[in-house]
């Protein structure tokens, strides 16, 4: 798990800083103050984005402290000004197919833009990654460093690519406007959708971990995501659907309400993540009806419309199914490798 600060404030020197008057770096504390900015600085920097989504500090929390591959003490930056944070940044390892691979992030404060912050902050996180690897922690192995950008994120997007990253992968953000009409999709035969149960957990997280291992650079299994999924603040694991087999899962999808985000936005929105199907159960129509029965119980639960995300090049032909469920294609995001520090 993540490593907290003390309640002390670590101030940290950036090199290549940009001169803002008053601006001051430092290690997140750990408090619900530090949450609360980060959330509104990811959110307001979102909305001027036109990014579909906002941060909470209940999922800021526990994204940052629920990963083993980040140390607060070590790989977060914040940035503020008399007080007020105006951008948030850092560097997460994990395991992906067995290979490290370094995440970059950051966010920053619309207001401060275009002075030189978003650059200063990205070179920090290729620093600390130069750190890490430098530690030996990746045993001999060669990592990855990576980062993200929605298409309309365009000065985040020629930040990365000054800076040498190139884009691998595409994927989409895709928004069913209504939960009317949702479509008849019947289970195959022999197939039924039971309560998920606390003794189902374990069977749930190894089931969708193997359906996963086909998709574009896995995550590798650790216990510190399976304690993150099933202690989360919003979970409600009576809206997922788990189609079944016997004794054995054949398809899963996570459905969220994510209550604070939908307050932020004034927005009734449900969200199907981690939409699985095992390999011995595709090819049958199982993915087109738990996808269907999880919008109907988005729509019990008094949800207006829904989203997902989706990978551009699926290889089980994702995108067409979520498309003929009435799902609306968004702007793409890239995935973008970057170059390996030294």
């Amino acid at each position: 798990m993540a490593t907290t600060t003390d309640p002390t404030t670590t101030w940290v020197e950036i090199a290549g800083a940009p001169r803002i008057d008053g601006i001051r770096f430092r290690r997140p504390r750990g408090d619900d103050a530090d949450y609360e900015a980060m959330a509104a600085v990811i959110t307001t920097a979102n909305r001027e984005d036109q990014v579909p989504w906002a941060s909470t500090a209940t999922n800021r929390r526990e994204e940052l402290e629920g990963s083993e591959g980040i140390d607060l003490a070590s790989d977060v930056v914040i940035a503020e000004i008399e007080g007020a944070l105006v951008a948030e940044s850092g560097v997460e390892r994990g395991m992906r197919s067995g290979r490290p691979v370094y995440d970059l992030w950051g966010h920053v404060d619309p207001a401060y833009r275009r002075r030189g912050l978003g650059r200063a902050l990205l070179e920090q996180n290729l620093r600390r990654v130069a750190e890490r690897i430098a530690s030996g922690e990746n045993a001999g192995q060669t990592p990855r460093v990576r980062g993200f950008a929605d298409e309309s994120e365009i000065g985040h997007r020629a930040l990365l690519e000054s800076a040498g990253f190139t884009p691998a992968r595409w994927f989409f953000l895709m928004r069913r406007p209504t939960l009317d009409d949702i479509l008849d999709a019947p289970l195959p035969v022999g197939l039924e959708v039971r309560r998920v149960l606390p003794e189902h957990h374990r069977a749930i997280f190894d089931a969708e971990h193997e359906a996963f291992l086909d998709h574009w650079e896995p995550h590798d299994k650790s216990e510190a995501a399976f304690i993150t999924l099933f202690g989360r603040a919003d979970l409600d694991t009576d809206l997922w659907v788990v189609a079944w087999d016997g004794d054995e899962i054949a398809g899963v999808v996570q459905n969220w309400i994510w209550h604070e985000e939908n307050a932020s936005l004034g927005v009734s929105r449900g969200w199907l993540e981690h939409i699985s199907v095992r390999r011995p159960w595709r090819r049958r129509g199982l993915g087109r009806a738990i996808t269907a029965e999880s919008l109907r119980r988005l729509r019990t639960a008094g949800m207006t419309d829904a989203m997902l995300g989706v990978d551009a090049d699926n290889p089980t032909g994702a995108l067409g199914l979520y498309t003929d469920l009435g799902f609306e294609v968004g702007r793409p995001a890239t995935a973008y490798w970057g170059p390996i520090p030294r």
